[in-house]
């Protein structure tokens, strides 16, 4: 794939020698918006962290944009899982999206104004400008996300990774979430960890399945085998899941390699 950002080869990482992630290969193109999807202790989280250099690997390789995931930390955008905030902590929206510009050894009263011009522009792209001033307790599961989003945006990223970003967010508001993310797709690379399948199959271009083994789906459909996958069944015991399509039981992609 000519136009590859992240190349992963061979890749297996274990915790206390128990092994999460095995023989993982990988190829993603820029453009990409990328839904991961498995059951929880399949790896999703661990080869995020993996990807942002987070994590080192037992074997294999990670190529983010041709380099070791820490050389190029500064190209990536990341939303983590269970962004907990506390409501009567006295600290604004614009004060949240500057954290994005903070580096290490750098002090909190160094934010020039091109630094504060920038954070509101990112927020400008997450409708949340209006916002700035107002604590960041004070929003809705879905403005909190947007917020964070527009933290990883102010970097300017070309690649971004988001850990079940709509859990706290109701029904509308996921949908509204996802459309944003299809906007961002135009001009970023998005990898999505994300339980919504439903929701999120109207936007993503691929599925990959993480289940400590990876099985990528090059198009967007959902098949009774990703279901099964969400419920942790496993070729032993399967489960009896199928998708309803116009009242019939329907597959559309093929089955994983291998089960």
């Amino acid at each position: 794939m000519g136009n590859a950002i992240i190349e992963i080869q061979n890749l297996n990482f274990a915790y206390n020698r128990q092994p999460v992630l095995i023989g993982v290969d990988l190829t993603v193109a820029a453009g990409e918006f990328i839904a991961m999807i498995g059951p929880n202790g399949g790896g999703k989280t661990t080869l995020l962290k993996l990807m942002l250099g987070l994590l080192k690997a037992d074997a294999g390789e990670i190529r983010i944009f041709g380099k070791a995931p820490q050389e190029v930390s500064h190209r990536i955008g990341y939303v983590p899982q269970d962004v907990h905030v506390n409501k009567d902590f006295p600290i604004s929206v614009l004060d949240v999206v500057l954290m994005g510009k903070l580096r290490p050894g750098s002090g909190w009263s160094r934010h020039s104004e091109r630094h504060r011009q920038e954070a509101r522009q990112a927020l400008e792209q997450v409708e949340m400008e209006k916002f700035a001033g107002q604590r960041i307790g004070e929003l809705s599961g879905g403005q909190k996300q947007r917020v964070f989003i527009a933290r990883a945006l102010v970097t300017d990223p070309e690649l971004l990774f988001l850990d079940e970003p709509t859990a706290s967010i109701d029904a509308k508001g996921q949908n509204e979430f996802y459309r944003l993310l299809n906007e961002l797709n135009a001009r970023i690379t998005i990898i999505v960890v994300s339980h919504d399948l439903m929701v999120i199959s109207g936007f993503i271009k691929s599925v990959v399945c993480v289940n400590r083994r990876l099985y990528y789906h090059g198009q967007a459909e959902l098949t009774g085998d990703m279901i099964e996958m969400m419920y942790d069944c496993t070729v032993q015991e399967t489960c009896p899941v199928e998708l309803i399509a116009h009242g019939l039981p329907h597959r559309v992609l093929h089955t994983h390699e291998g089960e």
